[in-house]
């Protein structure tokens, strides 16, 4: 029997990558079908409800020192890659890709053919190729499929494919890597390579870095950011590192929402790079998050490492025996309300998220344009101590620009960006703390998530603007009167241990800033804290 037109279209999509002798590719399959795979292949199991259950390995977390750029990929607007500046030669990438091209002979693959950032005008196809059925069904739940837009898929060449080989590891002593993972983006060739691991964060957390590159020249502004809407088509942005609530503050019943994670916002409009929600379900309380915990476990929904009873196939989001990154992947479709596919106006109010572990930030500030700057280049975050010890102290985290491991340009152009918007469109911007109040993590006590969200709501209907104001002594922030942090704080009687924890934390955000007082404008370095 002679070839059909899509056979030969699909083998010539993957033999010009040297992908050759393959067992069999399956393209584009209905979600139905890859459940069929994974589950005939044992990548995971069946849930009482419909998603799908797997676990990641090793691996449950990106792994931020094992990113790579391809020396000589470069180009003018690509001057900087935050994590991604660890470099491989071009003969290093291309004798890897070699070994991952003799590790895939022999294989059955799967291939999802994906658009990001849908109906924005900005829209990029995406190729996945992939050993695991569940990674493509991944992919196929947080980006845009063709024929949801209407479109054929005519297999025609994307704007980039990724490789993904997260069974094949490298060898660093050969191969030059940190490690056995290695995530490389070759820009030139518009090919990823990823490898090692088996963490779904990764694909998702690459398309966006490969987004930053190919959109580098544009007016976009790519944000690692959740977006939502009221009743009156007022916008809200969430800015906010991993870890720090912008899932669960921008899943409001009351708001439509956007996304939860990745956007573009050019000079009038911000879009959503993905039709899906990756969101950190441990300890995920059926009560205070109703429409995530129903979404999570929706038919062609992916839920990682979460805590499963295999007999009864129910789950346990509060069994974090193999990580606290618990993570479901979830069509954003399947929430009650969403304003996707679509752009929405310019945003009204933009909140900046921090966890902070130290206790010391108000629950609740006003920032000024040049603080968000600020507060945006350090992207902040801290979790509590790993050590049991008792003088063991929480940690903190600094992501840049809120996900710097995946920025294609220095972060402080994105911050000047950032800023130049916030005071054009007289943006209204707040910090909210989701971490801890009265004390450290293990002294004072986690932000209850209702008050914070009554305290958004607030923020959000103007409310908060009656209030009177003072200016944080040693942070410099505005904070209301009523939520004045040292009036919570553990140890009333020498208030000034408030003060040296604030000092302390002061020291640590001034030290992370250090590189990039020279970057920006005086007026932002000044902003910062006082002491």
């Amino acid at each position: 029997m002679p070839y059909t037109t899509k056979q030969i279209s699909e083998e010539l999509a993957m033999s010009h990558l040297g992908l050759k002798n393959l067992e069999d590719v399956f393209w584009n399959m209905p979600t139905p079908r890859f459940y069929e795979h994974a589950l005939r292949n044992r990548e995971g199991h069946l849930a009482h409800q419909g998603a799908l259950v797997v676990r990641n390995g090793h691996f449950t977390g990106q792994t931020v020192k094992d990113k790579y750029i391809v020396d000589g990929s470069l180009n003018e607007s690509a001057s900087y890659h935050g994590e991604f500046d660890r470099s491989l030669s071009e003969p290093q990438f291309e004798a890897l890709l070699n070994r991952v091209r003799g590790y895939m002979e022999g294989r059955q693959l799967y291939v999802e053919d994906c658009v990001v950032a849908a109906e924005s005008g900005y829209d990029k196809p995406i190729r996945l190729i992939t050993q695991d059925a569940w990674h493509c069904l991944f992919a196929r739940t947080m980006f845009v499929r063709p024929s949801d837009l209407g479109q054929k898929t005519d297999f025609k060449e994307p704007e980039f494919t990724i490789i993904h080989a997260p069974h094949f590891h490298a060898v660093p002593s050969r191969d030059g890597t940190n490690s056995e993972t290695f995530v490389i983006l070759h820009p030139s060739l518009r090919i990823a390579l990823i490898g090692g691991t088996a963490y779904a964060g990764e694909i998702k957390n690459t398309v966006f870095a490969i987004m930053t590159h190919l959109l580098a020249k544009s007016d976009v502004l790519p944000l690692h950011a959740a977006v939502n809407i009221d009743q009156n088509d007022e916008t809200t942005l969430f800015l906010g590192p991993d870890g720090s609530g912008k899932t669960a503050l921008s899943s409001d019943a009351s708001r439509r929402l956007l996304g939860d994670d990745m956007h573009g916002w050019n000079d009038k409009q911000i879009f959503n790079f993905e039709a899906g929600c990756y969101a950190r379900v441990n300890q995920l309380d059926e009560q205070k998050e109703p429409a995530i915990h129903a979404a999570s476990q929706h038919f062609g929904s992916i839920l990682e490492n979460v805590g499963m009873d295999t007999q009864r196939r129910r789950i346990d989001f509060d069994n974090t025996t193999l990580t606290d990154n618990t993570r479901a992947a979830y069509p954003i479709s399947a929430l009650p309300e969403s304003a996707f596919p679509g752009m929405l106006s310019n945003p009204k109010t933009l909140v900046l998220l921090a966890s902070d572990a130290f206790g010391v930030l108000p629950a609740i500030s006003r920032l000024t344009p040049e603080q968000v700057m600020y507060y945006y280049l350090l992207g902040y975050g801290s979790h509590p101590a790993d050590s049991d010890g008792e003088n063991a102290e929480p940690v903190a985290t600094f992501s840049p620009c809120c996900g710097m491991p995946l920025m294609a340009m220095h972060p402080s152009v994105y911050a000047k960006i950032l800023g130049a918007k916030l005071r054009r469109e007289n943006i209204q911007c707040w910090l909210i703390n989701t971490g801890w109040s009265g004390g450290p993590a293990g002294v004072g006590e986690r932000m209850n998530i209702e008050l914070t969200r009554t305290l958004l709501t607030a923020a959000l209907s103007g409310s908060l603007d009656e209030l009177s104001y003072q200016t944080h002594p040693i942070l410099g922030m505005q904070m209301p009167d009523q939520l004045d942090p040292i009036a919570t704080w553990h140890d009333q009687e020498n208030p000034e241990s408030y003060t040296a924890a604030a000092k302390q934390l002061a020291a640590i955000f001034k030290e992370a800033f250090a590189p990039f007082v020279d970057h920006v404008p005086a007026e932002v370095v000044s902003t910062g804290p006082r002491y």
